[in-house]
């Protein structure tokens, strides 16, 4: 890894608790700011999304019409559209302009456990407890692949950058990259001791992939050469699913994750220090 790719990180982080915003009736399973961050997204077992005011976390409105607890979701990157992933098999998309559900897609045939959409907005991919990853149309709304990717539960599905590529976790505990035009497996990661994988995800760049895994290990891999290149460790993560994700700003560059232990934990990105513990949650799922 060559630090040109990822700088030096000089200034520890200072985040402060700002709003606490409360309104589902059951636990919360994920919070997703729109791209332009005027909106938050939140979703949960109560089978419903809310809207949030992305500055003031003023109340907007509740999407209805999933029939189960949802699990995931995902905006498209103009912010115009909200996708949802939920344990009644369906995904559904959502008009921002509109306020209401506008598309449903079917053929999982478990629940769908997570969603994101490509760059252009125009593909959507999805994995699910049916153990496969699909990629589909938004448009028609139809899908283009269905991959039998994993031997256990879809846990993460993501593009890169440019859309390009797929990447895949499961509860097998192996990490896969997709050629997302054809299809093709061009990588399986796995490490050593075969934990389960919670999450994944492309860095910025696209050149890593960044995994959490329920043995509380955050991994940064280099897919091309298949190796692991950093580890983030002092949280815990043995039961849930939590994901982790990048964070760039002008004093630099960190992982940030949730943890079991109530807390969020922020480590610079290079040292893999931990330079922030942030508390204020009452549970995994308050």
């Amino acid at each position: 890894m060559h630090s040109r790719d990822i700088p030096l990180t000089t200034t520890k982080p200072h985040y402060k608790h700002k709003l606490s915003l409360s309104g589902h009736a059951q636990s919360v399973s994920c919070v997703k700011f729109s791209p332009d961050g005027s909106f938050l997204a939140s979703a949960g077992a109560d089978k419903q999304i809310k809207i949030w005011d992305g500055t003031t976390g003023q109340y907007l409105e509740t999407f209805k019409g999933h029939t189960e607890g949802i699990s995931d979701i995902a905006w498209s990157n103009d912010g115009e559209y909200l996708a949802s992933a939920s344990d009644d098999k369906t995904i559904r998309i959502w008009s921002m302009e509109e306020r209401t559900e506008v598309k449903q897609l079917m053929g999982h045939t478990n629940f769908v456990f997570c969603i994101n959409f490509n760059p252009n907005s125009n593909l959507l991919v999805s994995g699910g407890f049916d153990e496969t990853v699909r990629i589909w149309d938004v448009a028609r709304g139809k899908p283009l692949k269905v991959l039998p990717a994993h031997s256990d539960p879809v846990t993460a599905v993501s593009f890169n950058h440019d859309g390009t590529l797929v990447v895949s976790s499961a509860m097998d505990g192996l990490i896969r990259i997709w050629d997302a035009e054809s299809g093709q497996c061009l990588k399986t990661l796995v490490d050593d001791d075969n934990p389960i994988c919670s999450h994944v995800k492309f860095s910025p760049n696209s050149r890593f992939v960044l995994a959490s895994t329920q043995d509380s290990t955050i991994r940064l891999w280099n897919y091309h050469s298949s190796r692991c290149v950093k580890t983030y460790t002092g949280h815990t993560n043995r039961t849930y699913c939590i994901p982790a994700c990048f964070i760039t700003s002008t004093k630099g560059k960190y992982i940030v994750s949730g943890s079991e232990d109530h807390k969020l934990y922020i480590w610079d990105l290079q040292t893999r220090e931990i330079l922030q513990v942030l508390e204020g949650h009452r549970g995994a799922y308050d």
